[in-house]
């Protein structure tokens, strides 16, 4: 078997597809599947990953089988970096359109499957981005270098990724706001300049026991210094920091959407809609027994999506669409 599994801007796509990505090649060389990451229409399958405009090109163009993952959806564009909300709307036609050329759709989720499935009726598939354990491996050195690089006191509430309106920046400063005597940290890339003014407002206006770090080398120390993963974004596909921070042991508090339905609330993660039950829920997980509890089902639930159970998946998708 051999793969053209290609990215399209790949030196300028960063985030969660640059890390699926990373994570599919790496279950690729898991089960011995050989792959170029040049648009190669004489191998056995061309696998895209972002449909732009040449992915599109060689797709019309392939003698082969077709397989396009579904990272990006209309409904995952808006409130992102500036000038997003008004490209969401073109971007679902023209994603229809470039969708329906694949033998063969990948979705990271069921709620992304269930979204895609209103944009064509090619046939889908949900395999998770999955979590890289490897990259993880000694998080917990780290945890005094990184607290004291950003002069941090646990319990520390934490999120990892882009810092973006849509993934709940609002709720994630106005919480901190609310629980003065607890340190909130947002690890990840800011990009100023391609912000809007209301975004760059937030970050600005941020209460003193709110931490921006922008980006950082190792995000291993996101996870060492961290001990509740607050998520309360509005839409995502499937969330690879989330499962990262589950995988770490660290209590995920989330928004209760529908991409995260399966998570159990008060068991493997805390679900809710209400920022003032976003303040209660921090409040409680400053307990270090309920921390820990929850912590610990978190790890357990995040197994099925470590990158040796799902890397089978790819091989039986590239035989199908080959027969």
């Amino acid at each position: 078997m051999f793969v053209s599994h290609y990215l399209e801007f790949e030196s300028h796509v960063t985030g969660g597809i640059s890390e699926s990505v990373a994570h599919q090649r790496k279950m690729l060389r898991k089960q011995g599947i050989t792959y170029t990451t040049d648009p190669d229409l004489n191998a056995d399958v061309l696998h895209c990953n972002v449909m732009g405009p040449r992915s599109v090109y060689y797709a019309k163009k392939a003698d082969i089988p077709v397989v396009a993952h579904t990272h990006v959806t209309a409904e995952d564009f808006g409130e992102s970096f500036r000038f997003t909300n008004a490209l969401a709307r073109p971007l679902r036609p023209y994603l229809e359109r470039a969708y329906s050329l694949a033998d063969a759709l990948v979705c990271p989720s069921e709620y992304n499957q269930n979204l895609i499935d209103s944009y064509t009726d090619r046939p889908t598939r949900v395999i998770t981005n999955g979590v890289d354990t490897e990259k993880l491996e000694g998080f917990e050195d780290l945890r005094e270098e990184y607290l004291q690089r950003y002069d941090l006191s646990p319990p520390v509430v934490f999120l990892v990724g882009h810092v973006i309106k849509r993934k709940g920046l609002e709720t994630f400063v106005e919480t901190a706001r609310a629980l003065p005597e607890v340190d909130f940290a947002w690890f990840g890339p800011i990009d100023r300049e391609l912000k809007g003014r209301s975004t760059k407002k937030l970050i600005d206006e941020s209460p003193s026991n709110c931490t921006f770090t922008g980006f950082i080398e190792d995000i291993r120390g996101a996870f060492a210094a961290g001990d509740i993963f607050f998520f309360p974004t509005y839409e995502e596909n499937e969330g690879i920091a989330l499962l990262e921070a589950m995988a770490a042991g660290k209590p995920p508090v989330v928004r209760d959407i529908e991409t995260f339905s399966w998570l159990t609330d008060g068991e493997d993660a805390v679900k809710t809609d209400s920022d003032s039950e976003f303040v209660e829920a921090i409040r409680q997980l400053q307990d270090d027994e309920e921390r820990e509890r929850l912590g610990e089902n978190a790890r357990e639930r995040s197994e099925p999506y470590h990158l040796d159970a799902v890397a089978p998946a790819y091989e039986s998708l590239y035989e199908e669409v080959c027969q």
